[in-house]
């Protein structure tokens, strides 16, 4: 092997976390002057690795910074107090933060600045209190891209109160939820809670184990190029959730409701609990909503608690749905 010749070659994980640097705009010879990197865990703007991810995110402290994980599987977990940390697998889909939470809480416990998520896989998080999720977010914006969530108790779950925005695109949530803990409520796939705004796109839903696919308290929402897929879903419930009321888009979704349903009787929920934010002007519209082939039941697309002037244009409904109820 020519010693000189390897040397001179920049590992993998630097390349990436070299492009990273580029997406925030800094110079790309900050990284590439540090040594190889040794941790599963780099730091882009330092080039310095770390063998744990909660390593990673202190060296960060207050600052801006993407820490780009090598493939693998991580019987790990991290809290994020302060900063703003673009959290990178090296490629989409290698990475994998299994089995392990913080706190009791969430593979990734985010209260800093502002945190995004690329790439990434969380499963098989259970946590004592049923609310066991990949990520449990409590403070500052949060972006999530082409990650997936599987096999736990939840996928997202966020605090109250906050004024932020959350934005969710190309994810996948497979294998989420429970009603196991008959005083407290389900679990869910997502639940967002009244934290500003929400966005999700072209994202996945299926295979739900317990209570809502997306149930959020944010008072804006744009719900749009998703899928629903409940066919293989067991003792679960509504596909979107707006319990607190909210104004926005609903559109462009695909539904598909299955036969194990704690509550069949809507497909969309407005306002069904305490009411928080106006929703007149809410947009649902050019969705499309099916039973699996075979059922037949009745079901509402819409089920409005909070009477307001709701536009419904476009949706492409099987029968047996009726579009709109006011409860």
């Amino acid at each position: 092997m020519n010693n000189s010749a390897s040397a001179s070659r920049a590992s993998p994980v630097l390349w990436v976390a070299a492009a990273a640097l580029a997406a925030f705009g800094l110079p790309t010879a900050v990284l590439m002057a540090q040594p190889a990197a040794r941790g599963a865990f780099t730091v882009a703007e330092t080039g310095r690795s770390f063998a744990s991810l909660q390593q990673a995110v202190d060296a960060v402290g207050a600052g801006r910074a993407t820490i780009v994980i090598a493939p693998g599987t991580y019987r790990q977990c991290a809290v994020q107090e302060e900063g703003a940390i673009t959290y990178m697998a090296e490629a989409p889909g290698s990475v994998v933060l299994a089995g392990r939470a913080c706190e009791g809480k969430a593979a990734l416990v985010l209260r800093g600045r502002a945190a995004e998520v690329r790439g990434l896989t969380f499963t098989g998080i259970r946590v004592r209190d049923f609310n066991g999720a990949g990520i449990r977010l409590e403070e500052g914006d949060l972006t999530v891209a082409d990650a997936r969530f599987a096999d736990s108790q939840q996928g997202i779950l966020s605090a109250n109160g906050v004024r932020a925005r959350v934005t969710i695109t190309r994810s996948t949530f497979t294998g989420l939820g429970t009603c196991e803990d008959e005083d407290s409520g389900c679990a869910h796939s997502v639940y967002i809670g009244d934290y500003g705004a929400l966005s999700v796109r072209e994202s996945r839903f299926e295979r739900g184990a317990g209570g809502h696919y997306l149930k959020t308290r944010t008072g804006e929402v744009v719900i749009e190029d998703n899928s629903f897929d409940d066919s293989a879903g067991r003792e679960t419930n509504y596909m979107i959730d707006l319990p607190a009321g909210a104004r926005g888009r609903i559109a462009n979704n695909w539904f598909v409701q299955g036969r194990d349903k704690l509550n069949y009787s809507a497909f969309i929920a407005l306002g069904a609990e305490d009411i928080l934010h106006p929703s007149d002007g809410l947009r649902v519209e050019f969705n499309e909503a099916r039973f699996v082939p075979g059922l037949k039941r009745q079901s509402v697309f819409l089920a409005d608690w909070s009477g307001s002037r709701v536009v419904m244009q476009g949706n492409r409904l099987m029968d047996g749905i009726t579009q709109y109820q006011r409860r």
